[in-house]
């Protein structure tokens, strides 16, 4: 007959007991501490503590950033808000260089930015350009990197998810304003290269760290030199006291603190532009012969529910999200709650900021317990559709695929 062989917990902790008393053990204490081994879980790690806010920056928002360096900070997907704008101490950072103080700067109206490749290159400072017209734009400012950490392929850089990006109202004076009354651009020039105005570290080559970019001349028709931000005079942080705005454009392409804004035959040598912002292909590094980061693509994303909140309940959902055309007017979004094997057509809210702004929008349902996996889809007014997935390149750049925004929701 065969006898089963159970060995209890409590019986494993006796023996290990009477073993340690024969060798002159406490057994009272050693008890204690084989109980305590057995019963006791190891704790958990600590959660690492949220970084602070560098003081640059300390306006901000804390509980809505995520602060990856002192220079790259992202909006929450949860923080967007319900607004078309999205508040200044929300709004992401990144920065190429450190910003420079507001001592560097000095009295914000004197600030000035040579003008140069027109009919009558001058210097002008902002209290004349605040002379010279007025426009107001929104616009998606959106950085280069966005949506680089949703990429399968891990490429390196800051792991933007979706929050390097927001809408802001500017204020300024349209740089075809400015040109026409300088006597129009120069005859061949093919590109509008901006300059900005950071300090440059000593002792190293001005081109391998100056923030220099040129855009097609065309960019030049919207463009505008702004000096306000959503209502308020342009923060330090984010540009200030003078900005190029380049709608339709990656946000390295709207170079702050602009100090020199020239029309050009040949594209800057500097190295963000000669090989840096380039869509190089998987392991290669970037030269000239590849495409430039210059205009972004129709994209959109959901803002809620979001996954950074845990799971939600079962019943009415209302999910939202923003959708951009980029330099189209935004026609429609559907949404899928099954990763894109079927659509339904969402409903856009509140008012149309033009075609460089994005659009909020809506889909109300009901969902039961499970887990879903939401996909967004944006279509142009010229029947653009955002694409399914956006080509892998070694720097991350211009993810706009909506496979890649898909997100998973668990309802409980």
């Amino acid at each position: 007959m065969t006898n089963s062989i159970k060995i209890s917990r409590r019986n494993l902790l006796g023996a290990s007991v009477g073993l340690m008393a024969a060798a002159g053990l406490n057994p009272k204490s050693a008890q204690a501490q084989a109980a305590a081994s057995v019963t006791t879980p190891a704790a958990a790690p600590a959660a690492p503590a949220a970084k602070p806010l560098p003081s640059y920056v300390s306006w901000k928002h804390a509980d809505s950033m995520i602060i990856h360096t002192p220079t790259t900070i992202e909006t929450k997907r949860s923080a967007i808000g319900s607004s078309i704008i999205t508040p200044n101490d929300r709004l992401y950072i990144r920065n190429n260089l450190p910003a420079p103080s507001a001592a560097d700067i000095g009295d914000v109206n004197a600030w000035q930015v040579s003008i140069e490749g027109v009919g009558k290159p001058q210097t002008l400072s902002i209290a004349e350009l605040k002379q010279m017209g007025f426009e107001t734009m929104a616009t998606v400012l959106q950085c280069s990197g966005n949506g680089r950490g949703l990429f399968p392929g891990k490429p390196s850089g800051t792991r933007w998810q979706t929050g390097a990006a927001g809408c802001v109202m500017w204020a300024g004076v349209p740089v075809r304003t400015v040109i026409e009354a300088l006597g129009g651009v120069s005859a061949g020039m093919v590109y509008m290269t901006s300059t900005g105005g950071e300090k440059l570290p000593e002792g190293i080559d001005p081109n391998a760290v100056i923030v220099e970019r040129s855009v097609p001349l065309s960019a030049m028709q919207d463009a505008m030199l702004a000096w306000e931000m959503n209502g308020e005079p342009m923060p330090l942080a984010h540009g200030g006291p003078l900005r190029l705005i380049v709608p339709g454009y990656s946000g390295v392409n709207n170079i702050k603190y602009i100090k020199r804004l020239a029309f050009t035959k040949e594209q800057t040598q500097a190295a963000i532009q000669k090989t840096g912002y380039r869509i190089s292909p998987v392991g290669e590094k970037g030269d000239p012969s590849q495409p430039a980061v210059w205009a972004m693509d129709a994209k959109s994303w959901v803002t809620s529910p979001s996954p950074d909140n845990g799971p939600i309940k079962a019943g009415a959902v209302q999910i939202t999200g923003v959708a951009m055309g980029a330099s189209e007017d935004v026609a429609k979004v559907d949404v899928s709650l099954d990763g894109g094997k079927t659509w339904q057509v969402a409903r856009l809210v509140g008012p149309d900021l033009g075609k460089y702004a994005w659009r909020q929008f809506v889909l109300a349902t009901t969902l039961k317990a499970g887990q879903y996996d939401i996909s967004t889809r944006v279509t142009t007014k010229s029947g653009i559709e955002q694409v399914a997935q956006s080509p892998e390149n070694a720097a991350g750049y211009l993810n706009s695929g909506w496979v890649a925004h898909t997100v998973k929701i668990n309802v409980a």
